[in-house]
């Protein structure tokens, strides 16, 4: 990976020794062979799969392999998982069927699943089933053995398959491979205790986990002595930090404590649980400029009714006290949501209190989902009344309100000079570089690909429904 950077820390002391001993063997095969195995992970799914990816790769990186973005050339694959969708399960198990292939041309390739996905109920046999051909199978309590599975695979080649049905202690001092150099990911919580109804996330994620503030301190430290100017701290709801700690710690405090750390620029997070989130941690926000003027505040609908079917723990206004609040503290912060449309029993009524919503709270952005069984679910027991033909009919129609109010804030940044933090080239054109303002607005513009990881002042010329484009500022 050209533009990764490491962070190494010590692991558990056994499996420190797994690690120390794969790392031997894999000297000895890169002497014999002329050349270091290589590793590949797939990732599906949110953030905390990404940063459980960056985890696994620093391991795989001090067992002395090496990435590569060549299935073909890989001497280990590994698909980190995501079951929130039937849809990723569907093109996790299609690719495990190409991945044949390579084992049949390759039959010293490891081929391994892991991630949310395997904590479901009968996933094991279904992939030996299915897929014998992958040797390895864990889930998301037990990455940190990713050693020990590995050694036993190299050295006896038996299957290894682990998955552990309860949450274990947090494992600190896991190393990390980032893929960028000056930003950075960090777990604060790990779990959920909210049971959305819809959700599978706390059957495949376990209960709520809080770190101690010391050890999230230390690491932001850390990570800043390393170059890093912007974080993201992360949870499946970041607003319930410190409830399980019981010291009168809280995610405010965790905020404002990170805010003392000389050389962090920004502080993002997500996700935040509506029914979670004070008016102390607004306050926080405001008072903080380091801390990003955005908030993801997942509303899934506008309907009371459908809300309380979900199980979400507030009304329709509730949520928009909330954003009276934000709007108070903070006048131009960015709200942007997660929307389902397409619920058991959604009536056209109940959507369109959903559009009501969305026309009262305008939006910067949002991501629409149509309701899509998740087996293990409640909600998967409920009649599911609402045809396809309807949930697509709504979801287009939600989507047209959802971009045209996108569209008009945008349009209130032109002509403002903004400062953004250069992540990379866009992907969309090579000659044009993008970048993020602290309301998260993506911005591209002319610049030289030297200024990536550096903060610079962009005049805004141009909106558009998602984005924004602009003129590079001289310092």
């Amino acid at each position: 990976m050209e533009n990764s950077h490491s962070t190494v820390q010590s692991v558990g002391e056994n499996e420190q020794d797994y690690l120390s001993e794969v790392q031997r063997l894999n000297a000895l095969y890169a002497s014999k062979n002329g050349r270091c195995k290589k590793c590949f992970i797939d990732t599906y799914g949110c953030q905390m799969n990404e940063h459980d990816s960056e985890i696994l790769l620093g391991l795989l990186v001090q067992m002395g392999y090496e990435k590569t973005d060549d299935l073909s050339k890989a001497d280990l694959i590994l698909l980190n998982t995501c079951c929130i969708r039937e849809k990723a399960e569907s093109k996790v198990l299609s690719h495990l069927g190409e991945l044949r292939r390579l084992k049949n041309d390759n039959p010293e390739l490891i081929i391994g699943v892991c991630g949310c996905m395997m904590q479901q109920v009968g996933m094991i046999e279904k992939i030996k089933t299915s897929a014998p051909h992958v040797q390895l199978l864990f889930g998301t309590h037990n990455l940190h053995k990713l050693p020990e599975f590995i050694y036993r695979l190299i050295t006896n080649s038996e299957q290894q398959m682990e998955i552990l049905p309860k949450e274990t202690a947090i494992q600190e001092g896991l190393p990390t491979k980032r893929e960028f150099p000056f930003k950075a990911l960090v777990n604060i919580i790990y779990g959920c205790n909210n049971f959305c109804t819809y959700c599978i996330v706390p059957y495949v994620r376990g209960r709520e986990r809080s770190r101690q503030i010391n050890d999230i301190v230390e690491e932001v430290k850390n990570l800043v002595a390393d170059g890093v100017v912007e974080i993201t701290l992360l949870g499946q709801n970041v607003n319930s930090y410190g409830k399980d700690l019981k010291d009168g710690t809280n995610f405010a405090l965790l905020l404002t404590k990170l805010c003392e750390i000389d050389g962090l620029k920004r502080i993002r997070y997500m996700t935040s649980h509506p029914k979670d989130l004070t008016e102390e941690l607004i306050q926080t926000v405001a008072r903080h400029p380091k801390i990003c003027s955005h908030f993801h505040l997942p509303v899934q609908s506008g309907s009371s009714a459908i809300l309380k079917a979900m199980n979400r723990g507030y009304t329709k206004e509730d949520y928009l006290l909330l954003v009276e609040k934000i709007r108070h503290y903070l006048p131009k912060a960015a709200i942007t949501t997660d929307i389902i449309v397409g619920f058991p029993n959604e009536t056209e009524e109940d959507f369109l209190e959903t559009i009501d919503l969305v026309q009262k709270v305008q939006f910067d952005n949002a991501f629409s989902f149509i309701y899509s069984k998740r087996a293990g679910t409640p909600a998967a027991r409920m009649q599911d009344d609402v045809s396809l033909e309807e949930k697509k009919e709504r979801l287009q129609r939600l989507n047209d309100v959802l971009g045209d109010y996108a569209k008009a804030i945008n349009e209130t940044y032109v002509h403002q000079v903004i400062e953004i933090l250069v992540e990379g080239v866009s992907k969309n054109n090579a000659n044009m570089l993008s970048g993020k303002t602290a309301s998260n607005k993506t911005v591209i513009f002319a610049g030289d690909a030297a200024l990536v990881g550096q903060f610079v002042l962009v005049e805004i010329t141009e909106a558009q429904t998602w984005i924004l484009k602009g003129v590079l500022l001289e310092p």
